[in-house]
């Protein structure tokens, strides 16, 4: 269960990093709530996961779910780059998630 709860975590990390784009420097209101209400969630989850996971491993996970998930969504809703170096460094992360996730 705390690795469900982690991974829905950095779901909603996702959601804020990319929600800060969209909040206009937060002078606009939607985006800028819906922004605030994924970080709550966010933090609230990864607290949950933290009374069983190591904080190490739950916190690089959590920000490697993050840093992936806004990575590819920044590759497909705003235009950035996907250069085959920066996909591969993805990949990596990737990688380093999924043996945080078995090392644990």
């Amino acid at each position: 269960m705390p690795w469900i709860l982690l991974f829905f975590a950095g779901l909603f990390e996702i959601g804020w990093a990319i929600g800060l784009k969209y909040t206009d420097g937060f002078t606009r209101l939607v985006p800028t709530v819906l922004t605030v209400a994924s970080m709550i969630v966010s933090l609230t989850l990864l607290g949950l996961a933290l009374k069983t996971l190591p904080v190490g491993t739950a916190y690089a996970v959590w920000t490697g779910i993050g840093t992936v998930g806004t990575a590819l969504l920044g590759v497909w809703l705003l235009g950035e780059p996907a250069t085959a170096i920066r996909l591969g460094c993805i990949a990596l992360i990737v990688c380093g998630i999924m043996g945080l996730k078995f090392a644990a």
